[in-house]
């Protein structure tokens, strides 16, 4: 009886295996093999030996003839086999042809000698045969057979190999399919060689099937090979090979390219069938899943592309090992296109690089800003000391492409709070003309590398197969973390600011210099930075001359002032991590640089009073050149009522500036007091403390200061949970070894002290924590004795002046510690203006307008104060003093004037 069945595949040229086909629920169909009866061929060689003459093209005759095709076959007798397989001998036909005969007329087999008598088919196939020797056909060719070597093993250099026909197609026969992606190939080497190798096809994994019998294969496996033995299996293809099957990057490997690899036992790579790409369809069929990291490998011609697009095809359709597919998480990805409530995708500006691998970005329609991980990339960590090269490397290149840069974030999902982990968006961010991913920038250059997410987790970056294909690039190059090169970790900077005598050191150099090149590394507050000095790997703090921002809080236990965190936050968003530069003017106790910072042509301190988050600090600011602009600025802040001056009255601050109307205008309404010089202090701008005598004040912190001394006398331990605080009113030990009442000003929890102001006599002092103890509550009820003062319509000459160490050493002489009269002209908030009278000075008992004021211009050691005194016009006639004492120091050349009048400009 006849039978049906399709040439699966031909083992020579007398034997073939066949199948039926599929079963009604799609399982594999059952295998036999098939002997042809009467005639022989040669054997194909293996392992252990080498191909009988004319085997391949034997076999490759018949492989033409009938794989895949439908064939009709008899059996006349069944072989016992010890196989699930089925091994028959009988004849074959193939649309009506006879494949034995077929064989024998084209000279690709021999009949089989036989002890029977002769039949008439037998004279029949002896005619064929001896026609065919005749003709020299086949195997009777009087040439003989091609020579050539069958290499049955892999290459030994398996990369020499690679490097050699990697993205070169070869032809190539598929001799095996192992599993839905794993295949046997002949590749036909251009010198005529055969080269068995075995593919694992490039971009797709299938099930795997079992090795042995018995064993329960992976789900979907048997069909998968089904799919792919039905299709290619001794099929001619074109085989390019691209690749080792080397998995995973190993960034950070110390000589990782210096050693050979082992010889592999498979390459990766495309087989390309005329019909298609077989993985292609795989794909789609849902009878494999794609691999990602081969996306480096089918990058350069789409191959990518098209397997996301057939996994599309197949999720959609939920195939086979798709069928239970996740849905893309409904908290991530909204239908009205938020995340958490924030836009999926928005435009903003990057205002901070955190890491390698992390930004803050404002969002141009709500303002937040918002803190992204860069999606499905890791960069090296500053931490440990092989990466932290490349660490700081990957911030730089960061910083340089995106701070203060437009650019365009879609959210791809949120990565849940995991341990000390917090809650992160996790984005694809691009940026320029050009819409440039920066991540696959920076996997590129080999500044970061690629997560490997699992087989089922979606979150990953929309570009992540870019990705992978950037980390192929740099592992090939052998660029950044894949170079195999450890290099040193870059030393820290060198903080010049550390303590106010290093910083002098550097004040003169600066000034030389000019401006500066600096990148912005902190922001303390509105007017105070830490700037980084590439050049000389230095550290510096700058402050803002000419302008006062509000304070901020410096721990959880301090408030900040009205607007001090706006101003920090608004000199953050726009200047933290810029390429700036900056010009120093002086430097103060502290270490910190006090001069100017640009961001290109951009004056910070202008810009933050214009926004109405810094007022002008008028002492500072007079001596500027752009205090013009500074001035007018506050003027435009105060006329928008903006931030600080959001109560601000015109009309209120006239009034209050407006001087006193006097009956007789050449009188003055004077207010004579007896004080005494109780502190002198030159740092910062020229300034001084009195003590008001003749009053019940001074009297009764007679009798305080006797009691103070006998409580202290008896020690008092501070309590052990009492910690200094700024703006706390505390006992202190002076350098004279007593206690005073005293201001905290400010606090160093590091250093252990405190900047304290003894409120009783205007002198400040650095205090250790344990010479602080709480004030007891019987001393704080009378108000501090000490009043800040300056002079009246006159300043000593500037700090950077030759002559003001000599102009304050005056006015210790003149009047440190002693009692003099004093006339206040005008009260700043808590500042008196005083007009100084010695009483001692015969002068003044002839002459009311004589004082010290006028002595020190005369001196030439100061200079009329007309932009810090606005009220100097309602006092005409001494006015008219002062400019008398003014020419009488320029004829005399006396202090300043010893070279010539170089008295500013007015």
């Amino acid at each position: 009886m006849s039978l049906k069945a399709i040439v699966k595949s031909v083992i020579s040229g007398d034997t073939l295996v066949l199948r039926g086909r599929t079963g009604p629920q799609g399982q594999s169909p059952k295998e036999r093999i098939l002997h042809l009866a009467d005639v022989v061929a040669p054997r194909m060689g293996n392992l252990t030996r080498e191909d009988e003459p004319w085997a391949f093209e034997s076999r490759d005759f018949l492989r033409a003839l009938a794989v895949g095709k439908e064939i009709s076959f008899t059996s006349t007798h069944s072989f016992p086999s010890n196989e699930d397989v089925t091994r028959d001998l009988g004849t074959a036909e193939i649309g009506g042809v006879d494949v034995a005969s077929e064989m024998l007329k084209n000279g690709w087999a021999k009949v089989k000698e036989s002890k029977r008598d002769s039949t008439e088919d037998d004279i029949q196939k002896r005619d064929m045969e001896a026609e065919a020797k005749a003709a020299g056909k086949g195997l009777w060719n009087s040439h003989g057979p091609q020579a050539r070597v069958v290499h049955q093993t892999m290459p030994t250099d398996s990369q020499a190999f690679v490097s050699e026909w990697k993205g070169k197609a070869i032809d190539a026969l598929v001799e095996q399919v192992r599993d839905g992606s794993t295949l046997r190939l002949r590749l036909f080497m251009p010198d005529g060689e055969h080269q068995i190798v075995n593919i694992a096809l490039a971009g797709v994994r299938c099930a795997r099937t079992s090795p042995r019998q018995g064993e329960p294969s992976e789900p979907w496996a048997e069909e998968a090979k089904f799919f792919t033995e039905s299709r290619l299996l001794q099929r001619s293809v074109r085989v390019i090979i691209l690749s080792l099957p080397t998995s995973t990057a190993t960034p950070f490997q110390a000589g990782a390219n210096s050693a050979p690899p082992p010889p592999a036992s498979i390459f990766i790579g495309t087989v390309l069938h005329p019909a298609g790409n077989v993985a292609e369809h795989l794909v789609a069929a849902g009878l494999a899943r794609v691999v990602d990291w081969h996306a480096g490998m089918l990058a350069a011609g789409g191959g990518m592309e098209r397997l996301r697009a057939s996994e599309k095809v197949a999720k959609e359709k939920r195939a086979c090992l798709y069928a239970n597919v996740p849905t893309a998480s409904a908290s991530i990805t909204q239908s009205n296109g938020t995340t958490n409530g924030n836009a999926r995708i928005f435009d903003g500006t990057v205002i901070r690089v955190w890491s390698g691998d992390q930004i803050s970005v404002i969002d141009k329609e709500s303002g937040k800003e918002r803190r992204l991980q860069l999606s499905s990339t890791k960069g090296p960590k500053l931490s440990d000391p092989k990466q932290a090269y490349y660490a700081q490397e990957a911030r730089e290149f960061l910083r340089k492409r995106l701070i203060g840069k437009h650019v365009k974030v879609t959210v791809d999902f949120i990565r849940p709070r995991d341990g000390e982990y917090e809650e992160r968006e996790c984005a694809t961010v691009r940026y320029g003309n050009q819409i440039s991913n920066v991540a696959e920038q920076l996997v590129e250059k080999g500044l970061a590398s690629v997560v490997r997410h699992r087989r089922d987790d979606e979150d990953r970056s929309s570009d992540y197969d870019k990705l992978m294909a950037a980390e192929q690039v740099a592992v090939a190059e052998t660029r950044g973390i894949h170079s195999g090169k450890e290099q040193p970790a870059v030393k820290p900077p060198v903080n010049i600011s550390e303590s106010g005598a290093r910083a002098t050191t550097f004040v003169n150099g600066f000034k030389r210099q000019g401006k500066i090149s600096a990148v912005v590394d902190y922001v303390a507050s509105g007017s105070r930075f830490k700037l980084f000095l590439p050049r000389d790997n230095q550290s510096l703090t700058l402050v803002l001359n000419g302008i006062r921002a509000p304070r901020t809080a410096r721990n959880p236990s301090e408030r900040s002032e009205p607007f001090g965190q706006e101003a920090a936050d608004f000199a953050t968003r726009r200047y933290m991590q810029r390429d700036v530069e900056f010009e120093v003017d002086t430097v103060d106790k502290s270490g910190g640089f006090i001069g100017t910072l640009w961001l290109k042509s951009e004056n910070v301190a202008i810009s933050l009073v214009k926004e109405g988050l810094a007022s002008v600090h008028s002492f500072s600011a007079d001596g500027l050149s752009w205090s013009t602009q500074l001035y007018a600025a506050e003027a435009e802040a105060k006329q928008a009522q903006k931030n600080l001056w959001e109560s601000y009255d015109e009309e209120a601050e006239k009034a209050a500036q407006a001087p006193p109307v006097e009956d007789d205008p050449g009188r003055l309404k004077s207010e004579y007091l007896d004080v005494i010089i109780s502190d002198v202090r030159a740092e910062n701008g020229f300034s001084f403390s009195v003590q008001i005598l003749n009053t019940e004040g001074i009297a009764t912190l007679e009798k305080l200061m006797r009691d103070f001394s006998l409580h202290h006398r008896v020690a008092h331990p501070a309590p052990s949970n009492f910690t200094p605080k700024a703006g706390d009113l505390v006992s202190a030990k002076f350098s004279d070894g007593s206690w005073y009442r005293a201001r905290i000003r400010r606090t160093s929890s590091v250093k252990k002290e405190a900047e304290v102001t003894f409120i009783d006599y205007g002198n400040q002092d650095t205090v250790s924590f344990s010479n602080i103890r709480p004030l007891d509550p019987k001393f704080r009820s009378l108000p501090g004795q000490a009043q800040d003062a300056r002079l009246s319509f006159v300043r000593l000459v500037a700090s950077e002046s030759e002559y003001h160490a000599d102009a304050v050493q005056r006015f210790r002489q003149l009047c440190e510690g002693r009692k003099l009269v004093a006339n206040i002209d005008y009260k700043e908030g808590a500042t008196l203006h005083l007009r100084l009278i010695d009483p001692n000075d015969p002068v003044a008992t002839q002459d009311p307008l004589a004082c010290i004021n006028a002595d020190l211009l005369r001196e030439g050691l100061a200079s009329i104060d007309r932009k810090g005194c606005k009220y100097i016009g309602a006092y005409p006639h001494i006015m008219s003093k002062l400019q008398t004492a003014v020419a009488e120091a320029k004829r005399d050349r006396a202090g300043m004037f010893e070279f010539g009048d170089v008295e500013e400009d007015e």
